[in-house]
């Protein structure tokens, strides 16, 4: 099967949670599949991940579309003017004329057997109707992640502005899961809420999945001194919301008891709203070259999200590490886990609290979760993964080949 894959962005460094997911699968299916990745990006012209990713995913190829609004200013301004497009500025900026020029070309030329989305970002990119299987791969419902984070943002103008995008991705969202003839969802709980949107879509749920060699189960941990983790892209609200919400409402609590933890925060970028949490027990690590070393130590991982979409594949990372998790029921949302087996769910700051104190008093209670974590890991190694997402594309192709050879008998 020939696959071209469209996504927008550079997917080196693999160091957020789509980035992950998109090469883990990507690399898998390459070693059955001719796969051609079509990654475009702006900003400065970058002639080493160009050659990297030639390299890491042979038959890459990329597209350079210009400088990159990367001042305050300069988006505010990119803003204004797509402000009346119906389409939702987290995706127009997306679009560019040299991408869908390109896209085209592969749909017309009938150069693949499926062309991939990647990411709602890269979808106006691609023709109303195409002429052969197009599938959009979905890591989040993206209107559900707007309209969180318009309910947890606390600045009146971002909340105003949240709102709007939220309003215009609802609509735009249902419109484009309708033109693609099928959708790829991370989770049975987004499939519903795409459904709920347009119950005619043929939508296959494909789980998360997790490097079980990379992210190798640890010793059992120690908890003197309490070593409490957080990882993720520290330049994502839902996950500065998170720390912030963590540092204010549950961390004192913890050091009341163990007034000698301390808790890591360890993820790329982060914005100086979180570099202010720092303290004689809170650590901002900013970027670091694997996180796995930072999971291995940890005493606990803890998942304070209370917005966002998709499933989070921190999680799946510190279970094949061996640890116990505690979550927010948002943090967990998607993943195939049970409360109280795998790992602990608590959706407000004293239970959430409360859970991490017990794992922390009560070494076996707290290794029994870790053992419990790992087992369940190793079921989501990412070649299995790439399994149910080759299905997937197999199974799009055969139904729209049907559906053509259909209405050519008609």
């Amino acid at each position: 099967m020939k696959i071209l894959w469209v996504k927008a962005g550079k997917i080196l460094p693999v160091d957020t949670g789509g980035k992950i997911r998109s090469y883990n699968i990507l690399r898998h299916l390459a070693k059955k599949h001719e796969v051609t990745l079509l990654s475009y990006y702006g900003g400065e012209r970058d002639a080493a991940y160009e050659a990297a990713i030639a390299q890491q995913l042979p038959g890459a190829e990329t597209i350079y579309t210009g400088a990159a609004d990367n001042s305050e200013a300069d988006r505010a301004v990119a803003y204004a003017r797509r402000m009346f497009s119906p389409a939702p500025f987290a995706v127009s900026k997306f679009a560019h004329p040299l991408v869908r020029r390109s896209v085209q070309r592969w749909i017309d030329e009938k150069r693949c057997d499926v062309a991939l989305c990647d990411f709602l970002a890269a979808s106006l990119n691609f023709p109303s109707r195409p002429s052969l299987p197009s599938v959009l791969f979905q890591h989040n419902v993206e209107s559900s992640l707007w309209e969180r984070r318009a309910q947890t943002e606390s600045s009146v103008l971002r909340k105003m502005v949240y709102k709007v995008e939220a309003a215009k991705m609802r609509r735009y969202e249902r419109e484009t899961i309708r033109r693609f003839h099928h959708v790829i969802a991370v989770s049975e709980h987004d499939r519903q809420l795409m459904e709920l949107m347009d119950p005619t879509c043929e939508i296959t749920v494909v789980p998360t999945g997790v490097d079980t060699e990379k992210y190798s189960s640890a010793p059992p941990s120690t908890s003197k001194p309490p070593l409490v983790v957080f990882t993720g892209s520290m330049d994502w609200e839902p996950n500065i919301d998170a720390v912030t919400y963590f540092c204010s409402d549950i961390w004192p609590k913890i050091l009341e008891e163990f007034p000698e933890a301390r808790f890591q925060v360890v993820g790329r970028d982060p914005r100086p709203s979180v570099r202010k949490l720092a303290s004689a027990s809170v650590e901002i690590t900013g970027t670091v070259p694997s996180v796995d070393e930072y999971l291995r130590r940890a005493t606990v991982v803890v998942v304070p999200l209370r917005a966002g979409g998709g499933t989070r594949l921190k999680i799946f990372e510190a279970m094949a590490t061996g640890k116990a998790v505690v979550s927010t029921s948002v943090g967990a949302e998607g993943l195939d886990v049970t409360h109280g087996q795998d790992l602990i769910l608590a959706d407000n700051a004293t239970t959430f609290a409360d859970s991490i104190l017990s794992l922390l008093r009560h070494d076996e209670l707290r290794h029994g979760y870790e053992k419990a974590a790992a087992a369940l890991a190793k079921k989501y190694d990412w070649s299995n993964i790439a399994v149910q997402f080759e299905d997937a594309l197999l199974r799009a192709r055969a139904r729209y080949q049907g559906r053509e050879t259909g209405s050519q008998s008609n």
